[in-house]
């Protein structure tokens, strides 16, 4: 697939993203901030959410609306939607800064007024969240627009999966991607099963990778080396500035070395090749081969006393050793002289 003009898939660099989410905490001035540093930091797309309190939830106080543990304990849902949201009216200049500083940008729509609005700012792609795996109808509102499409799978079964990915298809769309995810905040390890990963490429064929929100970059590397294509991690300016999303965020040295670490992982990961490497090159000369290791007279036979496989890698190979021994020299041979194939005979 391709966002932008960027292609994501074999034999691409992994497509790194920066979710903002809520981190901007009710700044447009540190929004903006956010986005110059997801640049800097090394990421290839910015990325917020559009929503508000009402296209999310309702407002209401009792108990089915009540968060009772993780991060968000004791939040009230709408009241935690009014804190995190991004407000609309910003979100045409975010674009247009994310334009000015040379990154993608790219947003979650939670509902259908979010995508019209989204159409209405010309974003290139789609983002569906882990939790929305399961509103197919919104599926396939955002798949009939024809954008490439990056669907998060966290907590989802491989059924409710092939159902989301059968929506997309349905609508005409094969323009999509599937992050795996581990839909805790923040996630740990243990829980991430970055395998997974691996077996819904070869189920459905598609681009891979990783929505971490793990602490670190361990799982967004391990991922790489898995076959990523694609890795979303929450950016922050600093954890100190107080919201929801802060205490799983990435600061910009984090998320810097991070993508740092990506790089050299693809590096690292490189192409199928066997022989010497360019580096090798200098360091050939340290295998071992035939040396002779005392005087040799000529017609006196090799033994093994006198011819012996060491270092470095001047003489015969070691695969002739064995015929080698029992042939006579031909010439005199110093002590420490490669062996030649042209000075020894019957």
């Amino acid at each position: 697939m391709k966002v932008g003009n960027k292609e994501i898939g074999a034999g691409f660099p992994a497509y790194v993203i920066a979710e903002m989410s809520a981190n901007h905490a009710g700044s447009l001035t540190r929004a903006k901030e956010i986005i110059h540093a997801a640049k800097e930091s090394g990421a290839d797309c910015i990325k917020i959410q559009t929503y508000t309190p009402d296209t999310m939830t309702m407002d209401c106080d009792n108990d089915y609306f009540k968060i009772s543990e993780g991060t968000w304990d004791g939040e009230n849902l709408y009241h935690l939607y009014e804190k995190a949201y991004t407000p609309w009216e910003w979100q045409q200049e975010l674009k247009e800064e994310a334009e000015k500083a040379g990154i993608d940008f790219l947003s979650t729509p939670f509902d259908k007024t979010s995508v019209d609005f989204l159409e209405e700012l010309g974003v290139e792609c789609y983002k569906i969240a882990s939790f929305e795996l399961v509103d197919l109808p919104l599926i396939s509102y955002i798949a009939a627009k024809g954008k490439p499409i990056i669907m998060s799978t966290g907590m989802s079964t491989l059924g409710e999966i092939e159902q989301a990915v059968q929506t997309i298809k349905n609508a005409g769309n094969s323009q999509f991607a599937l992050l795996r995810c581990a839909s805790a905040y923040p996630a740990i390890t243990d829980d991430m099963n970055i395998k997974t990963m691996q077996n819904m490429e070869q189920i459905f064929q598609v681009p891979v990778g990783l929505s971490d929100h793990s602490m670190g970059s361990v799982g967004a590397v391990t991922a790489v080396a898995l076959g990523a294509k694609i890795i979303e991690k929450h950016f922050c300016m600093d954890r100190s500035i107080e919201n929801p999303d802060s205490s799983f965020s990435m600061n910009p040295a984090e998320f810097a070395q991070m993508v740092k670490d990506i790089r050299q992982a693809e590096k690292a990961i490189g192409t199928v090749k066997y022989g010497v490497s360019r580096q090798e090159e200098s360091n050939i000369v340290f295998r071992r081969s035939i040396f002779c290791v005392q005087d040799i007279k000529k017609g006196e036979k090799l033994s093994e006393q006198n011819v012996r496989i060491i270092r470095p890698g001047y003489g015969l190979e070691p695969k002739y050793y064995p015929q080698v021994l029992g042939q006579r020299a031909l010439r005199d041979i110093k002590r420490g002289t490669p062996l030649r194939l042209e000075w020894i005979g019957e």
